[in-house]
């Protein structure tokens, strides 16, 4: 009884599935007619559309210099902080730390002067770091 049952459904199914291929490709044999929204309304222009895409391309390539370069000012920026977190000597959480390109900028308070000159150590010898501005102030 359940195999017939089951049998039955799957030959239902099949011819389903048959009918809406032959109704599929019946619709797609018909022609477009000459008023079809599908047509292209006039001549196109390859020149402006050269232009346009060519506009495109520079604003993709200048926002993905953009992503790159704050995707790096961000690991550098990470990696300071990092290294102030580990050190014993070190408030991290006093220290703010900028970075452009390859400039940091040290700012907030620190506990004496010798915080401070081990804070301004850590950033001059993070890899990627060419200078280091200290704004750091003594409390």
């Amino acid at each position: 009884m359940i195999r017939g049952l089951v049998k039955l459904l799957i030959v239902i199914l099949i011819l389903v599935a048959v009918g809406a291929f032959l109704i599929g490709r019946r619709s797609n044999d018909r022609e477009i007619l000459p008023g079809s929204s599908v047509q292209a309304t006039g001549p196109v222009d390859s020149s402006k559309a050269r232009d346009v895409g060519a506009k495109v391309g520079e604003a993709t390539a200048d926002a993905a210099n953009e992503a790159s370069s704050a995707v790096k000012n961000g690991s550098v920026t990470a990696k300071i902080k990092s290294k102030m977190a580990l050190d014993d000597m070190v408030k991290a959480a006093n220290i703010n730390v900028d970075t452009n390109g390859s400039v940091v900028t040290l700012t907030g308070s620190v506990g004496s002067d010798a915080e401070r000159k081990r804070a301004v150590q850590l950033a001059r010898e993070t890899e990627g770091v060419t200078s280091v501005n200290d704004n750091l102030r003594v409390r």
